[in-house]
């Protein structure tokens, strides 16, 4: 028995598999040879880790470069279509099902809105579930290729024991009435694909760190703003959850003592001001029978034709969104702050330059003239992409464990 706290063979070896598929991954295609001087790595170990992973099937060949005087370099980089992801995002209108492979390509989505039923637990899970299987079942891809499912949902997650397998997670979320729903344990009934499952804001933010308008910042503020909102912290590259993983519901920081009711049953809260519910809502005019969505879209264009009451609206979320931003400025020191979610899309080139304003003039100077205000690159499906991430990480940092693709 390896001595505690001690690396073993299989530990060294792993790591090493992990350093090259995240390289190979956010900085591929590279040639062996590159791999070693990014890497640290002595040319012996690359050489023997690469042939390993290519044997694997997890990375291969895919070209070359000329060298200085000598043979061409071999590039290599992750094979996309050797294993699949899916991602899930439970929002607040709707259920999306994604399938993608390791280059985070989608291949297939299924989208089910909630309809009449909310977020009843057991009719959320029957659309997860059923998605799954239509995306699996459009594109026939195998299910023991597939590496997890990843999950985002509204409120706070509690993980389980790290050996569960998805199985011990708990949500807490007040704003669709769920009181500490077992949901690992209603998937698993219907799933045996591993399960990982996250704050829907959580994976927006590394969707946007990894691959969107968040790229080579080490200190920022994601922001999704839909149906509700809520932000992911990244602090010095990583994600800031706090002592119980709830950190980051900016949605529900006060903007007005005692003001208007939020959907968490408290007062005051931004997300009462500035979520798509509550614009669409204070407005009073979007036309009968409209979503959510709809009526957003509504209320943008009648601002856009000069209406005075939706202008006034819009220009009031953006000052509580900018002075809500102020407060990140101050608390956090961010380098970037990102908006993103599908309201936030949809609004943010016009809502920008006021959210911009209104945070210089409620932030500190100094901290302010540091940090950036941008909108997400990802489109309004990010919070998909972010989920399907998780069995991603997963996956890198096992260095490349491919448990799940040999069937039971």
């Amino acid at each position: 028995m390896a001595e505690r706290g001690k690396q073993t063979v299989r530990d060294l070896r792993r790591g090493s598999r992990s350093t090259l598929l995240h390289r190979l991954y956010f900085e591929g295609p590279l040639s062996r040879q590159e791999l070693g001087r990014i890497s640290g790595l002595s040319g012996g170990s690359v050489s023997n880790v690469v042939g390993e992973l290519i044997a694997d099937g997890l990375v291969e060949e895919c070209g070359s470069v000329d060298s200085d005087g000598g043979r061409p370099r071999i590039l290599l980089q992750v094979t996309p279509d050797r294993a699949h992801l899916i991602g899930v995002d439970v929002g607040e209108t709707q259920v999306r099902v994604a399938l993608f492979d390791l280059a985070l390509t989608e291949l297939a989505a299924s989208d089910h809105p909630l309809s009449d039923h909310g977020h009843d637990v057991d009719h959320v899970v029957e659309l997860m579930l059923t998605g799954i299987t239509e995306v699996l079942e459009r594109t026939g891809v195998d299910r023991a290729t597939v590496l997890g499912v990843g999950i985002g949902v509204p409120g706070i997650v509690e993980q389980g024991e790290p050996d569960s397998d998805g199985y011990g997670v708990v949500v807490h979320s007040q704003t669709v009435g769920w009181d500490a729903v077992p949901l690992g344990r209603l998937l698993r009934a219907g799933t045996d694909l591993p399960l990982y499952v996250d704050n829907g804001a959580k994976t927006l933010g590394q969707a946007e760190m990894w691959f969107g308008a968040g790229q080579g910042a080490r200190h920022a503020v994601v922001a999704l703003f839909g149906s509700g909102v809520g932000a992911c912290v990244i602090a010095d590259g990583s994600r800031f959850r706090g002592a119980t993983s709830s950190a980051g519901e900016w949605g529900h920081t006060k903007v007005h003592v005692g003001g208007r009711l939020c959907r968490c049953g408290s007062k005051g809260c931004l997300e009462a001001y500035v979520g798509a519910e509550a614009l669409v809502e204070r407005w009073g005019a979007a036309p009968p029978g409209s979503s959510e969505k709809e009526g957003l879209a509504a209320l943008l264009a009648a601002a856009e034709a000069g209406d005075p009451a939706a202008e006034a609206l819009l220009a009031e979320a953006a000052e509580y969104l900018g002075a809500a931003i102020a407060d990140l400025v101050n608390l956090f020191n961010p380098e970037r702050i990102v908006i993103g979610g599908w309201a936030g899309l949809l609004l943010g080139p016009r809502l920008l330059p006021g959210i911009e304003a209104a945070a210089t003039e409620y932030a500190l100077r100094f901290p302010r003239a540091q940090t950036t205000i941008t909108l997400g690159r990802l489109g309004p499906d990010a919070v998909t992409v972010g989920a399907a991430t998780l069995p991603l990480t997963h996956f890198l940092t096992s260095g490349g464990e491919l448990r799940r693709l040999t069937p039971a």
